[in-house]
């Protein structure tokens, strides 16, 4: 049936995050959990409602069982629509052959039908692996206005990490007139987002020429981009000021779990004006026993505390015994911290048992050497392990 909509959202969450080591060896990245409750595809999903973007196709394929699962009809986002909602586009058998997604630029080209049934006016490309909170409403009304062919949303990065990102190099009123991919020498510190909005004509159109180039990446920040600008076409910076955090290491996974905890948090989830949904389960209520001790943490349903627990994010189900301590961690679902055992600086995926008197991590390690600890491992009574 045909539905016309102004603007819907294509969202890449086929990354395989082999930065993420351990955490994605059986999970797709914007499946990793995320403060305690969420998954960190949650982030902009719920940006897309809390935008009034009903319609959102979710590109997956590394490992994406347990992303479809938790994705289901849509309906915690408020996605389970009868026109639009939420779709997984997984890379299927088409006419001539079939494929993996080869890069950004053609997982959208392989899916440009499922943007024509549509017929937006505009298409907001978004990546499933970062965290922050952004009403894309107000990146469109911009978009419109200038008229732009492409509309990249900007955040200002140190200077000294400039060379990581995506650079654009613009006028003084936002007109892109250069765009460097991790440029050795900076010029600003201007960072693209990897948040485009296309007008979709254009957006098509450079697809579509890109696919027909042998020699092409097929990818936005290397290709598609350039050749925009190569042509002439117009490109606007849209300078976004929030909190947002790419959580593609396990330093910055670490880091933006950390934002969340403290007297004044980096990072406000608890804004009802601005929610951040998600697929939670429910488990029963806290228990914290007489002895336990928990400070500066957040603690998820179902958790068991009767040991000591500081400054950590705990996820629903786990378990701390009495004597056992974990400090600036984050714990995954269902883990079991037995008798004594110690966790320090660590990321500890789900269904892991460590074992009594076992120490996890060292209390002197910072972001740089945090102990990650894969899904279902079982440290043994009396181990140390601190990699």
């Amino acid at each position: 049936m045909y539905c016309k909509k102004e603007c819907i959202a294509m969202l890449l969450a086929g990354g395989q995050g082999s930065r993420l080591y351990d955490l994605t060896k059986q999970t797709a990245k914007p499946a990793v959990t995320f403060a305690g409750k969420y998954k960190i595809i949650d982030f902009p999903l719920s940006n897309c409602i809390n935008s009034s973007i009903d319609t959102v196709g979710v590109l997956t394929q590394y490992q994406p069982l347990a992303l479809n699962e938790y994705l289901g009809n849509g309906a915690p986002w408020d996605l389970d629509r009868s026109r639009g909602g939420l779709t997984v586009l997984p890379p299927y058998q088409g006419n001539k052959s079939s494929d993996w997604y080869k890069g950004t630029a053609n997982a959208i080209y392989q899916n440009i039908n499922f943007i024509k049934q549509y017929d937006p006016d505009y298409v907001l490309i978004l990546s499933g692996d970062h965290i922050y909170k952004m009403d894309y409403m107000k990146m469109l009304e911009q978009h419109k206005a200038t008229g732009a062919a492409c509309t990249v949303a900007t955040i200002t990065v140190p200077i000294e990490e400039a060379s990581r990102f995506g650079i654009c190099n613009t006028t003084p009123d936002g007109v892109i007139y250069e765009f460097e991919e991790k440029p050795k020498q900076p010029k600003n510190n201007q960072a693209s987002m990897g948040i485009y909005i296309f007008s979709t004509s254009k957006l098509i159109e450079y697809l579509e020429t890109d696919e027909a180039d042998e020699n092409s990446s097929n990818d936005f920040g290397k290709n598609i981009i350039p050749n925009l600008l190569n042509n002439g076409e117009k490109l606007y910076s849209y300078k976004f000021s929030g909190y947002w955090k790419d959580v593609g290491t396990i330093s910055s996974l670490w880091e933006s779990n950390m934002d969340l905890i403290g007297e004044k948090p980096i990072l406000n989830i608890q804004d009802n004006n601005f929610r951040i949904f998600s697929r939670n389960f429910a488990r029963p209520p806290q228990v914290h026993g007489k002895n336990s001790k928990t400070k500066n943490s957040l603690v998820s349903e179902g958790c068991k505390i009767y040991g000591t627990v500081i400054n950590s994010i705990l996820s629903g189900g786990v378990i701390v015994e009495e004597g056992a301590v974990v400090c600036d961690s984050v714990i995954m679902e269902d883990v079991v911290v037995k008798k004594n055992a110690k966790v320090y600086t660590s990321i500890i995926d789900s269904d892991v048992l460590i074992g009594e008197e076992a120490v996890v991590g060292t209390e002197s390690a910072t972001k740089e050497n945090i102990t990650v600890i894969g899904k279902g491992k079982v440290i043994a009574p009396g181990d140390k392990v601190n990699d």
